[in-house]
């Protein structure tokens, strides 16, 4: 007769290696995504002061090359080394994502936390707010808000903020309805802090978390925004190396058969979301408990 140790028995290491197979693919994942933003970041940073090489130098004879030894990335098609022209529209690229992001999450933060900690008609009031312009596509109300000035990294970076601080409003203010009914907040309330004091001295800190999480996360976003106006030419000037605009000049190329100008500024566009989803992923687990013991299971 079996019994029920002897059933669990043998199932017992199978979970185990299959749990220990799950953590070290976790382990691998967050290194290589650790490892590929390290480099992305140490490129951004030194290639160009390093390099002594003129980006927008045109050398005809040499347009449109294939990748060689002597141009890895090959040349686009006025015969700019195209290795080169994808480390500097990385630059512009992420400067632009990390500014907007930033202030697209002091934004979201700000509005979350005040409707969360007002409650009552004003939370009624900012949350029908965000709804409305939720229901726009962000790139229809970027494209009309960049119209309005001229073509240039500014006017990119206030387009993406305005239209990228909904989402971590909604996370913050879902925080904050949280934190609201903890003890501690409500023995604050208690003892004669006042709502200032509250929200100022248990309710942010204890969001800063998520809004730090979700400004992560939309720098990937906001560069995939900015290359989408870019390309449409409603975004950075032309001459300006952005990954969007490297592949908005690589069109005709790619039509007529040369994949390379339009290809490795897409790989430098996608590796770097990777990367930071990556790394995102394992500070949602950090953050949250309760999803990571799930994801054991």
């Amino acid at each position: 007769m079996t019994t029920e140790a002897d059933t669990a028995g043998p199932a017992a290491p199978v979970w185990r290696a299959h749990d220990a197979a799950r953590r070290s693919t976790h382990v691998l994942r967050l290194r290589l995504s650790a490892a590929l933003v390290a480099v992305i970041v140490l490129a951004v940073l030194l290639v160009p002061p390093l390099v002594q090489l003129d980006q927008q130098a045109v050398d005809l004879a040499a347009k449109l090359l294939p990748p060689s030894w002597a141009h890895p990335f090959g040349t686009d098609d006025v015969g700019r080394d195209l290795l080169l022209r994808c480390v500097y529209g990385l630059r512009v690229s992420l400067l632009v994502g990390v500014v907007a992001a930033l202030t697209a999450t002091v934004i979201g933060t700000a509005v979350g936390a005040a409707a969360g900690a007002l409650g009552g008609w004003a939370d009624r009031l900012v949350m029908r707010l965000v709804d409305t312009l939720s229901s726009v596509p962000h790139l229809l109300l970027g494209i009309f808000i960049v119209a309005m000035f001229r073509p240039g990294v500014w006017p990119v970076v206030i387009s993406v903020a305005l239209t990228h601080w909904l989402s971590t409003a909604r996370i913050v203010r879902a925080e904050v309805l949280s934190l609201r009914s903890r003890p501690f907040v409500d023995a604050a309330v208690s003892g004669g802090a006042s709502r200032w004091r509250v929200t100022v001295r248990h309710l942010l800190p204890g969001v800063l978390p998520q809004a730090g999480l979700a400004a992560v996360l939309m720098v990937p976003h906001a560069m995939w925004h900015e290359s989408a106006l870019s390309f449409l030419g409603l975004g950075l000037p032309t001459h300006t190396a952005s990954l969007g605009t490297l592949i908005q000049s690589a069109r005709g190329s790619l039509l007529a058969g040369q994949w390379w100008p339009t290809l490795f500024p897409g790989l430098f566009l996608i590796i770097p979301t990777l990367a930071v989803a990556g790394l995102a992923g394992a500070w949602r687990e950090r953050i949250n408990p309760r999803r990571r013991s799930e994801l054991m299971l």
